[in-house]
């Protein structure tokens, strides 16, 4: 103990010299843990928005462009298909389920998404408050969208134009809260999501009102269950309907499909098929990017905070021979000296541990904060990764090799030659 408290004195004995120390030790640790936590956090969120998505398909354009704005809705889908291709991919003896999204309009910037209930079921979504929509122009809130927008069951808003805040409102055409949804985790979190209908019946005639929609069904009646009777979203397939939908998500019904099915999507006329593993393999090749940047950077910074350890203890050795030499006059043995150096480099790692995990968690929390107004993906400072492990084993690392050469040359300390110089 007296031994740590004076390792804690001497490493303060030069202030100017232990904060450099601190400051590059910290910061090469918090790049750390932010790359391990934002690397984790984003690859995660992919892996759970593509779950049960084995195809995308919509109009012709980027196959990258189809998977953010379909499966991540953080981009502008590349247009629309017809109506009849869901009928086309649902007759497919390689498709097992097709669900079709309707994109175009927000609300303050919260996509508003017009699919099946089977779009719910892609993402394990549950009703926490009233239920689901049963005629058009019925909506029900994501959990992130519910909290911010403050709507509940029978509150009513209009839509706007367009993906992002700013566009023109549809005052005729005003949904009405039905449900909200419990948390996933996932995209669903930050969607409106209706009925296919009810963004045919905003779009149908711009300005008008709309037509006298069914009496509501029974309140009542038990709406946990998302199975499909009296579904009646996107109910009329014709190749001839003149209606459109924007994307539709497709899940294979064998591995064969894998092989097949994007090649014949493609060569249809106007349609445009994207495989997301493909796609989002490509899309975290180039976030890693970014992600190599930082970790380069951290590396950089923490070599350079482990040699001024080594030359602030190395220095701090010789102009301290004297006291080192009073203590082993006094009965201290070589590795005691030895130790006492050691544990200085251990208080300053473990001072940049702190200070690093604080800073990395802190740093992710605010930009997942930036995100959050952005609609975009979700970061949280709260995260915990088993890989944060290695920042402190880092620490402690870099502190030993740095404190190694400065401890041997306290271990052989000559008290002798000092006490005849003296």
């Amino acid at each position: 103990m007296r031994l740590a408290l004076l390792a804690w004195r001497y490493l303060w004995a030069r202030p100017l010299v232990a904060v450099l120390n601190l400051v590059l030790l910290s910061l090469g640790l918090a790049s750390m843990t932010f790359v391990i936590l934002a690397s984790e956090q984003v690859e995660h969120a992919v892996q759970r928005d593509l779950a049960g998505i084995d195809l995308v398909v919509g109009a012709k354009g980027s196959p990258m462009q189809l998977i953010l704005s379909g499966v991540f809705h953080l981009d502008s889908p590349t247009g629309n298909i017809p109506l009849g291709t869901v009928k086309l991919l649902r007759d497919h003896p390689l498709v097992a389920r097709v669900v079709p999204l309707s994109l175009g309009d927000s609300l303050h910037g919260f996509r508003i998404v017009g699919t099946t209930r089977e779009y719910l079921d892609l993402y394990g979504g549950q009703i926490e408050l009233g239920r689901t929509w049963k005629i058009p122009l019925e909506a029900v809130l994501g959990a992130d969208a519910a909290a911010e927008l403050k709507l509940r069951p029978g509150d009513t808003f209009a839509g706007s134009h367009g993906l992002g805040m700013g566009g023109d409102e549809h005052d005729h055409y005003r949904y009405t809260v039905v449900g909200t949804l419990a948390r996933t985790g996932t995209v669903l979190d930050r969607l409106v999501v209706t009925s296919t209908e009810s963004v045919w019946a905003v779009h149908a005639h711009h300005g008008s009102a709309p037509a006298e929609a069914a009496p509501p069904a029974d309140d009542h009646q038990d709406d946990h269950d998302h199975g499909h009777d009296g579904d009646h979203d996107a109910a009329h397939e014709d190749e001839d309907d003149p209606r459109e939908v924007t994307l539709l998500l497709v899940s294979y019904r064998s591995p064969l499909a894998a092989v097949s099915l994007p090649r014949w999507v493609n060569a249809q006329p106007a349609l445009q098929s994207a495989a997301p593993a493909f796609e989002t393999a490509r899309l975290m090749k180039m976030v890693g990017a970014g992600t190599e940047v930082l970790r380069g950077f951290g590396i950089v910074l923490l070599a350079a905070a482990g040699l001024s350890v080594f030359i602030g203890l190395y220095h701090a050795v010789r102009e301290r021979q004297a006291d080192l030499a009073m203590m082993r006059m006094l009965g201290a043995p070589p590795r005691r000296v030895a130790t006492l150096v050691v544990a200085e480099a251990l208080w300053l790692a473990l001072l940049g541990i702190i200070i690093g995990l604080v800073a990395g968690h802190a740093v992710t929390h605010l930009l997942g904060s930036y995100l959050q107004t952005e609609r975009s993906l979700s970061l949280t400072g709260a995260w915990v990764s088993p890989w944060e492990a290695v920042v402190p084993a880092a620490a402690v690392l870099l502190a030993l090799l740095s404190a190694a050469l400065p401890a041997v040359r306290a271990f052989r300390l000559d008290v002798t030659k000092l006490l005849q110089a003296h």
